[in-house]
């Protein structure tokens, strides 16, 4: 059985948020408040149209795309703008999660095996309003095609006549008794539009409705009950946070049932305030929620171990981690984290262009721009074949760290950061 997904989607105009793709009436100057009402209230993914008009508007667009998916807590899907292949590339590059080709358009049927053969076909949607555009390329959607996005919803039973993909329904205004309706549809695996977007903040409500009426929707199902876990004397479980990318410990805190029940059910942190006396949702006043990516109890059921997406800071203090008041330390030298290597040096970089330093190389390479990166990069890369056909390895390692460095010389410039980097490698 599909598990039904409600998504809001963002309609992008001239850098706001406007009401759909007929009508460009504003309704947010600041597309990044709407990300964060839909952070904050369980929507699932997210679709981002793109209505730009010309290449400098469109270039805009990706910009603040990119800000959406940095902030969005959930997967981003980009539509919209796609002409050729490297307008998909702009969009997945951007950070979304999939790209959608518009089906009313030849030219982005042509695209389709290109594209789903360059970057997978689960990264490739296809939108339409007529379901008579499926019968005619039955065999593409098939071999190529993931998801559907219908634009009509119609056209649902159509739809399932013609083919067994997965598909998601845009609604702009419906009674929520026939979104019920709707999800309960073989091949419907989710609903956007404003019919989401209006009712954001009862998701959580609409998703026990449809629990109860059988159709299964995206939860945080845990494994282990409340009654499964050892509780301390005053009834409670420490819960010891981690941020989930970097793995840094953030900080400490306590769960009662209640916590625990709320912190599942809105995949947001909840603890037990033992000072007040109360429930808190981390964020609730700072704006600093800790997003759940996974809970994992410990070997005696005594603990929780929370990997969350932080927002902000941890600590009240303003501080990222609650844990910087050292007591004492040994001298070691300590093991090597790669991606903090790499940050620390991108950092170092970033301050350089920030704070030119007289004699800098790394600000000479600034000061003679890009064509002067681009060919140390090169003759970097060079040295490394070479260095490649000698004996050993040692010089090959100090030519690949020659390489790096300016690879990051380059990040910065192209304002690039090791997390855009990582995520497009995981993604693959």
């Amino acid at each position: 059985m599909i598990v039904k997904k409600f998504v809001s989607c963002i309609y992008l105009y001239r850098g706001h948020a406007v009401k759909s793709l007929s009508d460009t009436s504003v309704v947010e100057t600041d597309p990044l408040r709407l990300v964060q009402l839909y952070n904050e209230n369980n929507v699932d993914e997210l679709i981002v149209f793109d209505m730009s008009q010309g290449d400098e508007e469109h270039e805009a667009a990706l910009e603040l795309l990119k800000e959406i998916c940095a902030m969005a807590q959930m997967d981003v899907t980009g539509a919209g703008n796609i002409q050729r292949m490297e307008d998909v590339k702009k969009l997945l590059y951007a950070g979304c999660r999939r790209a959608v080709l518009d089906y009313e358009k030849e030219s982005n049927i042509a695209l389709t095996e290109t594209v789903a053969q360059k970057f997978g076909r689960n990264r490739i949607l296809a939108s339409y309003n007529d379901p008579g555009v499926l019968d005619e390329n039955r065999e593409l959607l098939d071999q190529y095609i993931s998801c559907l996005l219908l634009m009509n919803p119609h056209q649902i039973r159509e739809t399932e006549r013609a083919t067994g993909l997965p598909f998601y329904v845009q609604i702009n205004q419906i009674a929520l008794n026939k979104l019920m309706e709707i999800f309960s549809h073989e091949h419907v695996c989710g609903v956007t539009g404003n019919t989401i977007n209006d009712n954001c903040r009862d998701i959580l409500a609409l998703k026990n409705l449809c629990r109860e009426n059988g159709i299964m929707v995206e939860t945080l199902d845990a494994a282990y009950g409340w009654q499964d876990f050892k509780k301390n004397n005053d009834g409670l479980v420490p819960v010891v946070v981690q941020d989930y990318r970097t793995r840094e410990v953030l900080m400490m805190a306590y769960m009662n049932e209640e916590a625990y029940e709320q912190t599942l059910l809105t995949g947001r942190m909840t603890y037990y305030s033992r000072s007040r006396d109360e429930l808190w949702l981390k964020g609730a006043t700072s704006g600093h929620f800790q997003y759940v990516k996974g809970l994992t109890a410990d070997c005696d059921m005594d603990t929780i171990l929370a990997r969350v997406s932080q927002i902000g800071a941890a600590c009240h203090t303003g501080e990222r981690s609650c844990f910087f008041n050292e007591i004492t330390k040994k001298d070691f030298e300590e093991a090597d984290n790669p991606l903090q290597v790499f940050s620390q040096v991108l950092d170092v970089i970033k301050n350089r262009k920030q704070h030119p330093k007289e004699g800098s190389y790394t600000n000479y390479l600034f000061d003679k721009g890009l064509d002067k990166i681009l060919k140390k990069l090169g003759e970097e890369a060079t040295e490394i074949v070479i260095a490649a056909k000698n004996p050993g390895t040692n010089e090959v390692k100090y030519e690949i760290s020659d390489f790096l460095y300016h690879m990051m010389v380059l990040m910065v410039e192209k304002d690039i950061s090791w997390e855009e980097v990582t995520r497009e490698l995981a993604d693959r």
